[in-house]
C-alpha cells in the first residue's frame, strides 16, 4: 500500500487510514491497492473502492444491487452502463465527522451485502 500512496497529499492518506480503521472496527475488511484504486473486500468480494485522492479529500464508490437514494451522505448514485443490477453511490470524505452514523450505516450494508 505504501506504494500506492506516493505521491499523495498527506491530508489525503490521513482521511484514507481513519476510514479504514473505522471499518475494520465495524468489519472483517481486508485492503487489496491496485493501480488506479485501492478495494476493501470481505472474505468473498470487494465492496468499496477508494477512487481518488484529492488534496482534502478521499473518493469512495460502494456499488450496491439497487439505488438508496433517501440518504444525505452520497453525492452521486449512477446506475453502471449495461449492468442492470449495480448502482455505484458516491461519497467524498473531507474530514473526520463526514464519517457520521448514516455513512456507516452503508458501510456495514456493504458488508453485510458482499459476505
Amino acid at each position: 500500500m505504501e506504494d500506492f500512496l506516493v505521491g499523495k497529499s498527506s491530508n489525503a492518506i490521513t482521511l484514507l487510514n481513519f476510514f479504514i480503521d473505522q471499518y475494520q472496527q465495524l468489519a472483517n475488511i481486508t485492503i487489496h491497492p491496485a493501480k488506479t484504486m485501492i478495494g476493501i473486500a470481505t472474505p468473498r468480494k470487494r465492496i468499496a473502492y477508494v477512487t481518488q485522492f484529492g488534496r482534502n479529500f478521499i473518493h469512495v464508490v460502494f456499488p450496491f444491487k439497487e439505488p438508496y437514494a433517501d440518504n444525505l451522505c452520497f453525492q452521486k448514485i449512477a446506475q453502471v452502463p449495461g449492468d442492470v443490477k449495480q448502482f455505484n453511490h458516491h461519497f467524498r470524505m473531507y474530514s473526520f465527522d463526514d464519517l457520521n452514523d448514516e455513512v456507516k450505516h452503508y458501510m456495514k450494508m456493504a458488508y453485510t451485502l458482499g459476505s
